[in-house]
């Protein structure tokens, strides 16, 4: 299958280039050329399939003609070696909990897949040169794209982070690996070391000399298989008797998770309408309400893996949809919430139901409060496990939750980070030398 920009100014490369390269030489996100329906068939025993079963068959849909399938069968069954339960939370609303996988974040499906994909096309195409992998952050894909990708021979990761704006957790995931994980301190904002990686993208010194790629959800092997667990909580709704009118709510930060969730609905997952929760960082909201898009810098907020001002998966939504507002305004409706609002919903989910949100889980969940209409089931996803953010949970709810031994792991190491300033001249010299 070929991959085309989302800028249409270049020409369509295949899977093992879109993957490589990360970004399109115009600046584009790449997207796929065709998404295949899959048949009626499927979504009628779709109940009595694994979820390993399910993405095997949505792989299929997307790198069936550029993966061998055996070795497809394997990478899909290696990244999904956890499971990622739907547990119901009150009367019509469920989580889809996706913080059962290594790093506890629902970032560990697409970033392990992509180490595994991304390691199969370099044995086929082994040049002796190092893939570098350029990475930012606001906290949760760091951890789950360090984590994918630790010891695997032939690759570098580097990680970018905004100083002071991940939690102390989530910064230990990643700052204390070493091996072939570089973690970067970015005195600046989340979109700021997005910018960083985008430029080093299109510097042709840079690219002359390193052979780069991304692990951020503009990668198309990041972001295609977060789809994969959109089936499998349609699948065991449906077995619960609750696969009518599924409204899904997602917790949105730079939209390669809603995306993905698009895409399973084009290739035929009876999704009924979506739900994009934003915190403070309301951009999608307003563009919803106006049709303009306007990205600002991004606002610090309690959720803050969704801190981000122009979300880069944006342009994929407009590419679904051929650019119509209208159209996109059909499918998703949007939410906005302040810190206020979102540590009274997870303190009122805990009284009222004991179920312990997360800050993102708590802005999926409170706009299904507010928009979920009768005789609808509301799913929001559960993006990451609430001691992740362990002090703010718990000065929240008033009660002590348990840290999972993984990450205390985590918390016993070292850290290891490089400081750097926001200027692109700094990271490219780092880079170059």
């Amino acid at each position: 299958m070929k991959y085309y920009s989302t800028n249409h100014s270049v020409p369509e490369v295949s899977l093992s280039e879109a993957v490589v390269k990360g970004l399109a030489a115009d600046r584009g996100l790449f997207m796929p050329e065709k998404i295949e329906r899959l048949p009626k068939s499927f979504f009628d025993n779709i109940e009595n399939l694994s979820l390993q079963d399910i993405a095997v068959r949505v792989a299929e849909a997307f790198f069936g003609e550029d993966v061998e399938p055996k070795a497809l069968e394997m990478i899909v069954r290696d990244t999904l070696s956890f499971d990622t339960p739907v547990v119901e939370v009150e009367k019509d609303i469920y989580s889809l909990e996706l913080f059962h996988g290594p790093t506890l974040a629902f970032k560990d499906v697409g970033a392990r897949f992509m180490a595994r994909l991304l390691q199969y096309f370099i044995g086929k195409n082994a040049e002796g040169k190092t893939v570098n992998v350029l990475v930012a952050t606001s906290g949760d894909t760091g951890s789950a794209v360090a984590n994918g990708f630790l010891g695997v021979d032939g690759i570098h990761v580097y990680v970018l982070y905004p100083k002071g704006k991940v939690s102390p957790i989530q910064e230990c995931q990643f700052t204390t690996l070493g091996k072939n994980i570089t973690a970067i301190e970015v005195d600046g904002t989340f979109d700021d070391c997005q910018r960083l990686v985008k430029s080093a993208f299109l510097d042709k010194e840079l690219n002359a000399k390193m052979l780069l790629t991304s692990a951020n959800s503009i990668n198309v092997a990041r972001f295609l298989p977060q789809a994969f667990y959109y089936f499998s909580a349609y699948a065991q709704l449906k077995a619960m008797g609750r696969g009518e009118d599924v409204v899904v709510c997602v917790p949105s930060g730079n939209f390669g998770n809603i995306t993905a969730g698009l895409i399973a609905h084009r290739m035929g997952l009876p999704i009924k309408r979506f739900i994009a929760a934003n915190n403070a960082n309301d951009i999608f909201y307003n563009y919803l309400q106006t049709g303009e898009y306007n990205p600002k810098a991004s606002i610090q907020t309690l959720a803050n893996a969704m801190d981000v001002g122009d979300p880069s998966n944006f342009a994929r939504v407009l590419d679904l949809y051929a650019g119509k507002h209208e159209v996109i305004a059909s499918w998703i409706s949007g939410t906005t919430f302040s810190d206020a609002e979102i540590a009274e919903a997870m303190k009122k989910c805990y009284e009222q139901t004991g179920y312990v949100l997360d800050p993102h889980g708590a802005c999926g969940y409170l706009a299904l409060k507010q928009l979920l209409k009768a005789g609808e089931t509301g799913l929001f996803l559960e993006t990451a496990h609430p001691a992740k953010f362990h002090d703010t949970v718990v000065g929240i709810i008033g009660k002590e939750i348990e840290i999972p031994e993984r990450l205390q792991e985590f918390m016993k190491g070292e850290k290891k980070s490089v400081a750097m300033t926001s200027d692109f001249s700094d990271f490219k010299n780092y880079l170059m030398n």
